[in-house]
């Protein structure tokens, strides 16, 4: 027989008031996800009688919940959500959905979406270039990596050779 236990451990992020907009649009970005459970205030708030408090969802296999808990805390880039990639064309494709409608671009990979949360959007060509035995390779690797806004696979392996 086989049991399904919950996820010991789950990312919680503090919106403002957006937390529901903000599920949606990530469940629409990636393919594996769905919302798993959502909590709304009742008569004794603290917001107004069934809007949302808290929202549990799933991207890609990993639970996430969202609080809907006022302006108090902001996210910052101490904290990322990073995903890896297996082609370009996936890079590409998360990419423009997390910086659509007012997100913004970062150095090397990472993105800020709209709602202020951090992303590193990762090939899984990267670490392989990076640990390259050959050190110099390694090192143009970072070079060109390091230049970089949204990684390019094909530049990221041209400067390896």
């Amino acid at each position: 027989m086989t049991t399904t236990t919950a996820q010991k451990i789950k990312t919680f992020l503090w919106f403002d008031n957006n937390a529901e907009e903000a599920v949606r649009h990530y469940t629409s970005v990636f393919k594996r996800s769905r919302i798993v459970e959502e909590l709304r205030c009742g008569d004794s708030g603290p917001m107004p009688k069934g809007s949302i408090l808290t929202v549990e969802f799933e991207l890609e296999g990993q639970r996430f919940v969202a609080l809907n808990g006022g302006p108090h805390f902001k996210f910052n880039e101490a904290i990322s959500l990073a995903v890896t990639c297996e082609t370009q064309e996936e890079v590409d494709e998360l990419w423009s959905k997390l910086t659509a409608d007012g997100g913004a671009e970062s150095q090397c990979g990472w993105l800020k979406d709209r709602f202020g949360l951090s992303w590193q959007i990762v090939p899984s060509a990267l670490p392989r270039l990076l640990q390259h035995p050959d050190p110099a390779r390694a090192a143009r690797v970072m070079q060109a990596m390091m230049q970089m806004k949204k990684l390019d696979v094909a530049r990221l392996e041209e400067a390896s050779r």
